[in-house]
């Protein structure tokens, strides 16, 4: 694994985040087919770049994310 790995798991998950309000990191999962932890990468490196938002669901059984809006 390197940066550009990391990088273009990043771009999978902005591009799902783009088409949807806000997204469960299950949902995200599953739309970007990634594992969970190339998930992690991929928000990290997105969060590292202030680029998403994180909130958790009322029973704190979820992350869900969303694209920063400008």
């Amino acid at each position: 694994m390197n940066a550009d790995t990391i990088g273009y798991w990043a771009g999978l998950i902005w591009t799902a985040l783009n088409e949807a309000d806000k997204l469960g990191t299950k949902q995200l999962q599953k739309m970007t087919k990634l594992k969970q932890k190339e998930l992690a990468y991929g928000l990290g490196w997105l969060a590292r770049e202030g680029k998403v938002d994180f909130e958790e669901t009322d029973d704190d059984k979820e992350l869900l994310v969303s694209l920063v809006q400008d």
